[in-house]
C-alpha cells in the first residue's frame, strides 16, 4: 500500500537505478550489459546514450563504470579513429553513430568530472573520422542505410539523428565554427526532386520538423522523434520552430489515437508509419518493422525520454509533467521478467504491448534524465549549448 507521500516518479527513479546497477557488470570483460535479459553485450550506442542519465543521476558507481567504458572504447578505436559498435570488440565496426556518440559522451564526462583533457588523443582522432564522413567536405555527414541506431530501417545519406549528435558534440567540445556551419546546412530547405533542384538541407518548407534523411534529390519527410527531439534540445531548431514542432507532434498523436493507431500518451518513434503499399516499404520490414512496431513506429521509452526533455526545452512545463507521468506508466510493463518496472526496449504503438527486452539500460538511464529535466525545469548539459546560441 502506498503512503501519503508516495510519488510514482520517485519509485520509478529508484527502479531505474536498480536496473543500471544490476546491468553495470556483464559477461564481457565485466562491462555493462545493454539489457538485464536478452542483450548481455556492451553495445556502444546504448551505453553512450545512457551517459546522459548516468551523469544526471550523480551515482558515483555508475559514473566510474562510464569512465571505464569510455577508456575501453578509446583503446579499441580503429587506426582511423572509428569507435566500434561493441565496447569490447575492436573488430565490430560499421556503425555511423557510435563515433559521434562517443564524442558526445566524452564531452559530458569531461564537464562532470572536471577533466578537460580526458582522452584527448582519442577525441582528436575520432573527430577526424567523423569529419571524413562528409561527402562534400562541408561538415554535414552522410551514412549508409541501417548503420545508425535503426539497424532494421533504411535511412540514407544525410540522416537527421546522426547529424544532430554531431552538432551536439561539436558544441560540447567548443568547436563553434564547424557547429555553426552544420546548423546552417541542416536548416536549409529540402529541395524536392520534382522541382528539378538540388537537395540542400534537412528543413522541410511547410512543416516545423526536420526530414528523417535526405541526399541530393531524395529524402524522407516522415517524422523522426529521436532526431527531432535532439534538434530541439541542442538548439538546431529555433525556439519558435521548437514550440511549433511540439504542437505538431501532439496534434499528430491525437490523430493517430482517433484512428486507433496509437494507444499511449507518448509519440511513436516514427510516423506516419511505413505501409506495404508505400514506396519506401522494404520486404524485410514484414518481419520486424510492421506499421507501429520496432523502428517503424514502435514506442521506445528511451526516445520518449528525449521527447520529454525536448518539451522542457520548448518551455511547455505542464505538458512535460504530463508526458513524464505517461512515461512513468510506460516503463512499468514487462514482457517476460517478474519485476515491478520492466523498462522494456519498445512497445507496440496500437496497444502498448511490450515487445522488446526487459530492463533495457538506455530505457532506465534516459528515464532518469527525463525526470531530472522536469524536476529542474531545465535540460542538463543541453541548456548551455542551446541558450548560448
Amino acid at each position: 500500500m502506498k503512503g501519503p507521500g508516495y510519488s510514482p516518479v520517485e519509485e520509478a527513479k529508484r527502479a531505474a537505478l536498480q536496473v543500471l546497477l544490476a546491468n553495470s557488470r556483464g559477461p564481457y570483460g565485466r562491462l555493462p550489459r545493454a539489457a538485464g535479459w536478452g542483450y548481455p553485450e556492451p553495445y556502444t550506442r546504448d551505453l553512450m546514450i545512457s551517459s546522459l542519465g548516468i551523469l544526471a543521476s550523480g551515482n558515483e558507481e555508475l559514473i566510474a563504470t562510464l569512465r571505464r567504458v569510455l577508456k575501453r572504447l578509446a583503446g579499441n578505436r580503429s587506426e582511423h579513429g572509428q569507435i566500434p559498435s561493441l565496447v569490447h570488440n575492436p573488430e565490430d565496426r560499421g556503425a555511423s553513430d557510435t563515433t559521434p556518440l562517443f564524442l558526445m559522451a566524452v564531452a559530458l564526462y569531461r564537464k562532470a568530472a572536471g577533466e578537460p583533457e580526458f582522452l584527448a588523443r582519442a577525441v582528436e582522432e575520432a573527430d577526424r573520422w567523423v569529419a571524413y564522413q562528409s561527402p562534400e567536405d562541408r561538415v554535414l555527414v552522410a551514412h549508409q542505410p541501417t548503420t545508425d541506431w535503426r539497424d532494421e530501417q533504411w535511412v540514407l545519406g544525410y540522416g537527421l539523428f546522426v547529424n544532430s549528435v554531431v552538432y551536439t558534440y561539436l558544441r560540447l567540445h567548443g568547436m563553434r565554427r564547424r557547429a555553426a556551419a552544420l546548423k546552417s546546412r541542416m536548416n536549409r530547405f529540402v529541395i524536392r526532386a520534382d522541382s528539378g533542384g538540388r537537395h540542400e538541407g534537412l528543413a522541410l518548407p511547410h512543416e516545423p520538423y526536420y526530414a528523417l534523411w535526405s541526399y541530393k534529390l531524395y529524402d524522407s519527410d516522415r517524422f523522426d522523434l529521436l532526431g527531432n527531439s535532439l534538434a530541439v534540445l541542442s538548439g538546431i531548431a529555433s525556439p519558435s520552430r521548437a514550440k511549433a514542432m511540439i504542437s505538431w507532434v501532439e496534434d499528430g498523436c491525437d490523430l493517430l489515437r482517433r484512428r486507433g493507431e496509437l494507444a499511449a500518451d507518448l509519440p511513436p518513434n516514427l510516423f506516419p508509419y511505413i505501409r506495404p503499399e508505400d514506396p519506401d516499404w522494404r520486404p524485410r520490414y514484414a518481419r520486424l518493422n510492421r506499421p507501429g512496431e520496432y523502428h517503424n513506429g514502435g514506442i521506445w521509452p528511451f526516445i520518449c525520454a528525449f521527447y520529454v526533455a525536448a518539451v522542457v526545452a520548448a518551455g511547455r512545463m505542464k505538458l512535460a509533467e504530463e508526458k513524464l507521468a505517461a512515461l512513468t506508466n510506460l516503463v512499468r510493463p514487462a514482457r517476460k521478467a517478474q519485476v515491478e518496472f520492466g523498462f522494456n526496449e519498445w512497445l507496440k504503438a496500437q496497444d502498448g504491448t511490450p515487445m522488446g527486452e526487459d530492463w533495457q539500460t538506455w530505457s532506465a538511464a534516459m528515464y532518469l534524465y527525463a525526470a531530472a529535466a522536469v524536476e529542474k525545469k531545465k535540460t542538463p548539459f543541453f541548456d548551455g549549448i542551446r541558450n548560448a546560441g
